[in-house]
């Protein structure tokens, strides 16, 4: 029996962890730790005995603190996570980011000596545009947005804390991320949406800009095998999540509008994203060489998976709609919507 720590799993990544632990080892126990803002939802979190949810905010030491005392595993997924919205409302992020996965961080090194592994989900935009033809955990972070920078500040503080207190951490940096329970504001789910509301696709630039895609479930195992791998193997290593494959964004809305039988009369360009960067390919060499791990599931397959959800369940996403955009101010002063 183990009970793990699922920071800010009302959200997307962790709640589908979450469903994957419950499904996979029936005697696990899981405390969800999650504040509730925009992107997570009660609705996203199984109703099962074995889930105890907990209302708080990640930042809150003295919970945190309490909390890590009751668990043996730490998976620490809460984070702000949309770049644009990050140009919205940047302080936000920063806060949750950072000053969140110190208090966790902090609570590990201080009150969770019987911890065995605190797997901290980072980002691939951390890197910001590949420079080679593959982004490995070598490379130079360079983060282009205030959500990358404040993901990169995470990222760099648990590994200090790897290296000062010799935490049991462990950092992925899953490549970009989609399948069910995903909010509106992210690409696929926004283009899937307005196929089914026959809404035009809105593109950022040209839609040249790429990316390397994961189905969820494949990140949720790669999870999985670091939580019940050997802790010498991963302790204090930085792990890519990926494909190896990127997909520009015309590709993606093409196939969208191609699979649900819509006209790509849809698609509309509009002005480029502030913060975009042009192109992220995973090296996933050391996930595979140190988590026997590479994805299972193509990106065919998963977007056939997840337009076949949305369909199923508008009742849970109409409720989102009005998210879909967020205004923004550009460097030269100008109010756009993306």
């Amino acid at each position: 029996m183990k009970t793990i720590l699922a920071t800010g799993a009302a959200g997307f990544i962790g709640s589908n962890f979450v469903r994957y632990i419950l499904k996979k080892y029936p005697k696990y126990k899981i405390i969800v730790l999650d504040a509730l803002t925009y992107a997570g939802c009660m609705d996203n979190i199984p109703r099962d005995p074995r889930v105890q949810f907990v209302f708080g905010n990640v930042c809150n030491a003295e919970l945190v603190n309490k909390l890590i005392t009751q668990v043996d595993t730490v998976c620490h997924f809460a984070a702000e996570s949309h770049v644009t919205r990050s140009i919205f409302d940047n302080l936000l992020f920063f806060e949750t980011d950072v000053l969140g996965t110190q208090a966790v961080a902090n609570a590990v090194a201080e009150h969770g000596k019987h911890i065995d592994k605190f797997v901290h989900i980072s980002t691939s935009e951390v890197y910001g545009s590949a420079k080679g033809n593959f982004m490995t955990e070598e490379d130079l972070l360079l983060p282009a947005s205030p959500y990358a920078a404040a993901k990169a500040g995470a990222d760099r503080l648990v590994y200090a804390y790897w290296n000062t207190y010799d935490i049991p951490a462990i950092i992925l940096r899953p490549f970009n991320q989609f399948g069910p329970w995903q909010h509106l504001e992210k690409l696929i789910p926004r283009f899937i949406t307005s196929c089914i509301l026959k809404e035009p696709l809105n593109i950022h630039g040209d839609g040249t800009a790429s990316r390397d895609w994961v189905y969820v479930d494949d990140t949720c195992r790669a999870i999985d095998l670091a939580l019940h791998c050997d802790l010498e193997k991963v302790k204090g290593q930085v792990i890519n999540i990926g494909s190896g494959r990127s997909i520009d964004i015309i590709t993606i809305a093409k196939m969208v509008i191609n699979m649900m039988g819509r006209d790509e009369s849809l698609i509309h360009y509009i002005e480029d994203r502030p913060g975009q960067v042009s192109r992220h390919t995973a090296d996933a060499g050391k996930a595979h060489y140190l988590l026997d791990w590479c994805p299972q599931i193509s990106f065919e397959e998963g977007l056939e998976r997840t337009i076949s959800w949305y369909k199923k369940n508008p009742a849970w996403w109409k409720r989102q709609l009005w998210m879909r955009s967020i205004p923004i101010i550009t460097k030269d002063g100008k109010k756009v919507v993306h």
